[in-house]
């Protein structure tokens, strides 16, 4: 047996490696075969030689994370753990290299769970990225940083951030208004998110350019969408035939992010969900990348993550299974 003490700069910070919790230290004394006793600052190794240097790995790469701005959450911490225990730390070390940050005009945005940091890279690296998950977990608000981003970088000539107008409960005939005012409600969120990115005149100038352009997923028919970085959210709300037309839609130079919540959908129970049906068709097509997220990577107020895992235990009683790990 060797022994190491591991000195960090709080004891605020060492907590938060192991997400503060006793039971997750308990989980990578099992996982690695070590012995961790933590106080104040220092974490003591008492493990076997190869042990040791996995478990000193673990938390030397856990304490970047968390540098770089990475929240560490149960979750995360028992995949980052198994990961070192199978001998796959290097492959996360790679993914960590660099910090991961897409600068806006307003602020700068860090992934903050292993998930959104698999996807964020997915997108940079993939034509068409297809994220699904739960509500919180910055899907859409990833995408659309990175599509800011690729615009100040002069990557892409334009945005173009698209919702299907789905009727939810009311039909789009009865409500006041022109067109216009009636589809504005269900682009507000884009807007909203747009607004987080880009200073207000920024916005208003380059929406009237037509640089930025923000409308219905009915608009987008017909269309070849070149040299533009294209956002679809809500897809779970897109019939087959529109998502087929949406990915169609791909021009020359663009790249493509589709998001949406499989457990949100608001078609008619008649109609199936394109966003289901996708999963199937171009699962095994390179190029096109799906990535799936969890509860874990809710960023939300913590209530909301209780909130979903409690409506998913609900809706399964009996699965008691863990939702798909995230795809890098």
């Amino acid at each position: 047996m060797s022994t190491k003490t591991l000195h960090f700069p709080s004891p605020r910070h060492l907590h938060a490696l192991y997400a503060g919790r006793d039971e997750n230290l308990a989980y990578a004394e099992r996982a690695l075969g070590a012995k961790l006793v933590s106080r104040d600052t220092a974490l003591k190794i008492d493990a076997p030689a190869e042990a040791l240097g996995r478990t000193e790995a673990l938390f030397t790469f856990l304490s970047d994370a968390r540098t770089q701005g990475m929240s560490i959450r149960t979750p995360d911490f028992h995949r980052i753990t198994d990961a070192f225990a199978r001998g796959e730390g290097d492959q996360l070390r790679e993914l960590f290299a660099e910090p991961l940050v897409i600068a806006t005009n307003r602020k700068s945005i860090i992934p903050k769970t292993l998930g959104q940091k698999f996807y964020l890279k997915t997108i940079l690296a993939n034509p068409i990225v297809i994220g699904i998950g739960p509500a919180g977990t910055g899907k859409t608000y990833l995408a659309m940083a990175a599509a800011v981003s690729a615009l100040l970088k002069n990557q892409v000539q334009r945005i173009i951030l698209t919702r299907p107008a789905v009727e939810a409960g009311e039909a789009l005939g009865f409500l006041p208004g022109d067109l216009r005012e009636k589809i504005l409600p269900y682009l507000r969120p884009l807007y909203d998110a747009l607004h987080d990115m880009l200073d207000p005149e920024d916005v208003a100038r380059l929406t009237e350019k037509g640089v930025i352009e923000i409308a219905p997923l009915a608009y987008m028919r017909g269309r070849t969408l070149s040299h533009a970085f294209v956002v679809l959210d809500e897809a779970q709300n897109t019939t087959p035939e529109q998502m087929m037309m949406f990915l169609t839609r791909l021009g020359e130079e663009s790249r493509m992010v589709v998001t949406g919540d499989v457990t949100q959908i608001d078609l008619p129970r008649s109609k199936q969900s394109g966003l289901l049906e996708v999963r199937h068709i171009l699962r095994d097509i390179p190029g096109i990348e799906f990535h799936t997220f969890s509860g874990a990577d809710v960023v939300r107020h913590p209530l909301v993550q209780r909130i979903i895992e409690a409506y998913d235990n609900y809706r399964n009683p009996m699965s008691g299974a863990a939702e798909p790990e995230a795809k890098g």
